[in-house]
């Protein structure tokens, strides 16, 4: 039998993927913009940044929209796993379609960036955060 999903889910992954997109924005430039040391140890910065806005990213995730109370270190990893696969096919894809596929960068990573939020809905709806 399959699971009935609320009506407002997809709603509250929307909103939470506005709110994580507007924050990963954001943290980022004010990082190397209040820490000076990070002005030219920027690299160190996105490291910092992308753990901080993942982590932030998992909690609006697990408790705004999909509200499970399942095993928190089971699902971080399934949430990590996810982004760290999608990091790296990043670099992989966007390289071969500028260079390859003739799309003009800014193009292409929206692509990138609209089949990655395709797909962390059904990753996360069915293996991140699924119910037992």
């Amino acid at each position: 039998m399959g699971r009935i999903i609320p009506l407002n889910r997809p709603l509250r992954f929307l909103v939470a993927g506005g709110l994580n997109t507007a924050f990963g924005l954001a943290f980022y430039p004010l990082l190397l913009w209040s820490v000076p040391y990070f002005r030219t140890r920027y690299m160190i910065a996105l490291g910092i940044a992308q753990a901080v806005c993942l982590c932030f990213a998992f909690a609006t995730y697990k408790l705004g929209v999909f509200r499970t109370r399942g095993n928190i270190l089971r699902e971080f990893a399934a949430f990590s796993g996810f982004y760290l696969f999608n990091y790296a096919a990043n670099w992989a894809a966007l390289p071969l379609l500028v260079e390859f596929g003739g799309m003009s960068p800014i193009a292409a990573q929206l692509g990138f960036t609209l089949l990655l939020v395709v797909g962390s809905w059904f990753w996360h709806n069915r293996v991140t955060f699924r119910e037992r």
